[in-house]
């Protein structure tokens, strides 16, 4: 009999808010939810022709009762009101708890109480995205000194205003080699960034020394408080340098002796160096591997995943997330593909007899729901 994980709840530990929207999705922006920061000739071009949009329409065609076409799909979405249909899907994904990183941009996206009235049967919690958060203060702030006081106020306050964690994309912006830099070349570069802010009312933070230097300082609070600190890592939209999203580059942070209370949360398998974390994860106590993202964009890659992710890893520091984002549609995929692909690599371990069936099934507890509700405090 095959191995049934439908009945364990999942707790997506990092995913985003849904977009608010009252006119329905023409095909081609339907598509674009399926393309990992694909450019707009890929998304129309090419994505159509992805394992993942083939596969997705089938299911999703499935799950609506409708023909397994992109417009009969969109047309049977947008039949019902956003909030049924992310309760249906929500509720037979059997997601229950969401972790969510609201520092996407946009004013048309929800924000964490609309989430909770869109989905009133979930609990909803918040992650602090950093450089987000450090981006809205450079506009507010004139001097770096009041910057790093906001700055740190905040950081130390998040737990307190409710935030079960902290979130970084240093990747996307300088890179994982984070290292430490002076108080002085962190200032100079806050006035560039205050300079960009002034001209064109709106920044990115993109300036190393000061992206470096504002992660450390929110990890020193992060270690007093032993506050989960999630970090992208791997694959991710057009912008990123993959070279400088291997998580190894993090390795002497970890090494350094300064973190050992700050459980580190590495996010999306950090594929393709998918490998390369399950060593990390391997090696150091608070260290945790993530497969969110790369579950379900890799489609087809998803059982060898799992492999390689069971292959060094203890089940007891892998988590499970969806990382999705706009449509509630993706949380259902990811939830499908990932139970799906996470089943059938416990029954191969089943077989070979390096797991009873009931320490597989506990195993797909800690992996889904478990491990994150002890590492983020949230509850059973």
């Amino acid at each position: 009999m095959s191995l049934d994980l439908s009945s364990i709840p999942i707790l997506d530990h990092h995913c985003h808010a849904f977009l608010r929207r009252e006119k329905p999705y023409t095909a081609l922006e339907f598509q674009g939810f399926f393309s990992e920061g694909g450019d707009a000739a890929t998304v129309a071009e090419h994505t159509p022709d992805t394992v993942f949009f083939r596969w997705a329409i089938k299911e999703l065609a499935n799950f609506l009762g409708c023909a397994p076409t992109t417009e009969a799909v969109t047309a049977a979405r947008a039949a019902m009101p956003l909030a049924e249909l992310a309760g249906r899907m929500l509720g037979d994904a059997n997601i229950s708890i969401l972790l969510i990183d609201y520092g996407l941009p946009g004013a048309d996206r929800m924000t964490i109480g609309d989430m909770k009235a869109c989905l009133p049967a979930r609990r909803i919690e918040p992650i602090l995205r950093l450089e987000t958060m450090a981006q809205d203060l450079i506009l507010q702030q004139e001097t770096f000194d009041q910057f790093m006081d906001a700055y740190v106020t905040a950081v130390e306050g998040a737990r307190a205003a409710g935030h079960v964690g902290l979130k970084s994309i240093i990747a996307y912006r300088t890179g994982l080699a984070i290292r430490e830099t002076s108080k002085s070349q962190a200032a100079d570069a806050f006035m560039a960034a205050k300079e960009r802010a002034r001209r064109d009312g709106k920044v990115r933070l993109a300036d190393k020394p000061l992206n470096d230097y504002l992660v450390l300082r929110a990890l020193d609070i992060a270690e007093k408080q032993e506050m989960p600190v999630q970090f992208h890592t791997g694959l991710g939209d057009n912008d990123l340098d993959m070279l400088f999203a291997n998580p190894l580059h993090m390795r002497p942070l970890f090494e350094s002796g300064r973190y050992k209370r700050v459980p580190f949360v590495l996010l999306h398998a950090s594929y393709p160096y998918s490998r390369e974390l399950g060593y990390l994860a391997s090696l150091y106590s608070n260290v945790w591997m993530d497969v969110g993202l790369a579950v379900p964009f890799v489609t087809i890659d998803i059982p060898a995943l799992w492999r390689q992710t069971l292959a060094l890893t203890a089940t007891s520091k892998i988590l499970f997330s969806t990382d999705a984002y706009s449509i509630p549609d993706i949380y259902w995929l990811a939830a499908r593909w990932g139970r799906l692909g996470l089943a059938q690599v416990l029954e191969e371990l089943i077989t070979l007899g390096a797991l009873t069936r009931d320490e597989a099934l506990a195993a797909a507890h800690q992996i889904l729901h478990g491990n994150a509700a002890r590492l983020y405090a949230v509850g059973e």
